[in-house]
């Protein structure tokens, strides 16, 4: 059975630490990308803050790698209404 290795990489995007695992050669040509924010924050790709996700290889070196490629991603995610709200309201400081 093949293992596969994986490369740990950080992102610090809109105030949420996020963690990347990604493991270029996952099946035939296609990669994995694991994507976890700090404390499970919610983001516009995922509400519970994880999200498993294969991608073609050549995508991500397209993009410049792993972080260039999620944060392509949650950029081009975080023009969504709901996303934007969510944001306004993690945001707002609340009084109780």
């Amino acid at each position: 059975m093949k293992e596969f290795s994986y490369t740990l990489h950080r992102l610090s995007w809109r105030e949420i630490e996020i963690t990347i695992r990604y493991c270029p050669d996952s099946f035939a040509s296609f990669a994995h990308i694991e994507i976890e924010s700090a404390c499970r924050s919610p983001l516009p790709i995922t509400e519970t803050g994880y999200r498993s996700h294969f991608t073609r290889r050549e995508q991500v070196e397209e993009a410049g790698g792993p972080v260039a490629f999620v944060e392509a991603v949650l950029d081009a995610c975080a023009g969504d209404k709901g996303w934007k709200a969510a944001e306004a309201a993690r945001k707002q400081l609340s009084l109780f």
